[in-house]
């Protein structure tokens, strides 16, 4: 069968990416992880690739010429590796056009909230958990989105809910939206994949 080549972005743990990884691993899935890059050196993510025998690199912002000097190194990288479809899984930087305009629809993120709630620049981890409790949200729960160039604003592919409890903290409900993304995740890449597989074969 033939699968869609996906590339993960990451800068951290790498649980999403996990959970994409465990995904790849059914025969039937249509797609597959060609390369996962880091900006981060340390970043945990990285041990999960290599022990599930993917490629890995290792792009550092700080050792390129600002936002776009960076994003070119990124799209050198990923074009070598032909890859479909980008996943950003806890990748926190803020791509530039360079980046967009060479993967035009073809990039995917999770956020950590109902879009358009509590999405933009600055909101990000707990600051998205401690807004929502703050607004006094009675559920929550996470965006798998298109990513453009206006930060957050991608259309919707898909959401999970879940309840916000009376006695919350930002700890207590991002461990529930983890959770959900976990599913979230490799179900939109799953409706990506067969949607280019099919338009492929078209």
């Amino acid at each position: 069968m033939n699968r869609v080549k996906l590339a993960v972005l990451i800068s951290g743990d790498g649980s999403n990416l996990q959970a994409l990884i465990d995904a790849c691993d059914d025969a039937d899935y249509p797609a597959q992880i060609a390369v996962v890059i880091s900006n981060k050196a340390d970043a945990r993510g990285l041990k999960r690739a290599q022990d599930a025998g993917i490629a890995t690199h290792i792009i550092n912002h700080r050792e390129h010429d600002g936002r776009e000097g960076f994003d070119r190194a990124l799209v050198d990288t990923l074009q070598s590796h032909h890859v479909d479809l980008i996943c950003l899984a806890g990748f926190m930087r803020i791509l530039t056009p360079v980046f967009i305009d060479a993967f035009q629809g073809r990039i995917l993120n999770t956020h950590p909230s109902l879009l358009p709630r509590h999405g933009g620049e600055g909101m990000y981890g707990m600051h998205v958990h401690a807004a929502v409790i703050a607004a006094g949200d009675t559920v929550s729960g996470c965006t798998i989105h298109h990513v453009i160039t206006d930060v957050d604003r991608g259309a919707v592919i898909l959401q999970k809910q879940v309840d916000v409890h009376a006695d919350d903290n930002a700890e207590t409900l991002a461990k529930r939206v983890l959770a959900q993304e976990h599913i979230a995740y490799p179900e939109a890449v799953r409706i990506m994949a067969q949607n280019l597989l099919y338009s492929d074969d078209a």
